[in-house]
């Protein structure tokens, strides 16, 4: 417990003095630099955080949450199967294949996903209104784009291109690649740059003639209701699917979700080191609060206050630096996390660059993602940082003598 005593002394040793000039500054930029180490920390976490959901989010958002592959046989859907109706909301067979297509003197590599007419319109990513075109269906001669693609093409809703299989076909003058003209029916945006310019859709029918193909090789594309809990339905989709190979979204991204986690790790470990360095101005600002009250602490002592209670006001007072640097750093971290996108934009029409460019973060803005485990997680290590560093000049105070000290004032 604190006594009165105690808690007087600590807010009177707190208070600044003209005479403690050069011990005010100290503990200004101690508490400045605290502050902003947590302030940092949260604002870095929240937009790695973000930037790790938006990209799950559109990675699950255009891709299937599992895929059954075939081997031998033909995959065959059981939809009276309770397990699979238990966990997935729709079940739609495709294939796909690798092509070129073809515009004016431009030509792309792109892959080619094929479904038919009904379930084109059961993917999410032709339910947004960043969609042009025909959503409802994809006829034999029809195709749809991507934003990105439709950009390097120069092409718009009714154009026609000219795409060039990678299987070939017996003439008389020798093997020649398979060619068709379709007509660009829609254009969708994933979010993901990646995605909108190497990937387009059409008939499935069509794709299996286009890259001879056999209905045997048609996989099953599983979408589920709950996308993040994958391991765990990975295992039920396996059980019921024993023969077939069977892959996830995450599978399909583990290197960068790796390399994600790793980075976010190692740059809270760094960022850690600006609190670090500021609590120790803590230790500092405490010796020196220690050398200036030398006389305080004997007359305490002369008048019967305890070694442990002297401990307590030298230690509350580090602690007290270091929380209330910690609060203000919290408090201005998520603020900033807040309007991080709102900052981004601001600095790039002021000063007419690119911050966030998205071709190389694949994404259009700047995410962020309040998490309060990770808060909480920053401000426990920035308190028990704090207090370890208070320790030391507090038991320091209370070895001071009484009779030494008033003998040479």
């Amino acid at each position: 417990m604190i006594s009165i005593l105690e808690k007087e002394v600590t807010l009177r040793f707190l208070k600044a003095r003209k005479k403690d000039g050069f011990l005010n500054i100290i503990s200004i930029f101690s508490f400045i630099g605290i502050g902003l180490g947590v302030a940092v920390l949260i604002i870095v976490m929240s937009v790695m955080n973000g930037f790790r959901s938006e990209l799950i989010n559109k990675i699950v958002g255009f891709n299937s949450h599992i895929t059954v592959k075939p081997y031998e046989s033909q995959i065959e859907i059981n939809t009276s199967d309770e397990s699979l109706k238990k966990i997935s909301k729709n079940l739609i067979l495709s294939n796909s294949g690798e092509a070129i297509v073809i515009k004016s003197e431009i030509s792309k590599g792109i892959l080619i996903r094929g479904y038919e007419s009904k379930d084109f319109s059961k993917l999410e990513i032709f339910n947004n209104d960043l969609f042009l075109g025909d959503s409802k269906t994809l006829s034999e001669n029809h195709i749809s784009i991507g934003k990105e693609l439709s950009f390097n093409l120069d092409l718009k809703v009714g154009d026609s291109i000219t795409v060039m299989s990678s299987v070939g076909i017996e003439t008389i003058i020798g093997n020649l690649p398979k060619q068709k003209t379709f007509i660009v029916s829609s254009i969708f945006e994933s979010g993901l740059i990646d995605f909108d310019n190497n990937v387009a859709f059409i008939n499935l029918k069509t794709l299996e003639e286009f890259f001879n193909l056999d209905r045997a090789e048609r996989n099953l594309e599983i979408y589920l209701n709950n996308p993040q809990n994958i391991e765990y339905q990975k295992t039920i989709v396996q059980n019921i699917f024993p023969k077939k190979f069977v892959y996830t979204w995450a599978d399909m991204n583990s290197s960068l979700f790796s390399a994600l986690k790793v980075e976010r790790n190692v740059m809270f470990i760094i960022l850690s080191l600006i609190i670090i360095v500021a609590a120790f101005n803590i230790i500092s600002g405490l010796t020196i609060l220690v050398k200036n009250k030398t006389r305080d602490i004997a007359i305490l002592k002369s008048i019967g206050v305890l070694n442990r209670s002297i401990v307590k006001i030298f230690f509350l007072i580090g602690v007290i630096i270091g929380t209330s640097a910690t609060i203000f750093g919290i408090i201005l971290g998520v603020t900033f996390s807040m309007y991080v996108e709102n900052l981004r934009q601001f600095l790039s029409s002021v000063f007419n660059i690119s911050l966030f460019p998205e071709e190389i973060y694949f994404l259009s803005t700047m995410p962020s993602e309040i998490n309060l485990s990770s808060i909480f997680l920053i401000s426990l290590c920035s308190v028990t940082i704090t207090v370890i560093v208070s320790i030391f000049p507090a038991l320091k105070a209370a070895k001071l003598d009484p009779i030494k000290t008033l003998k040479y004032e």
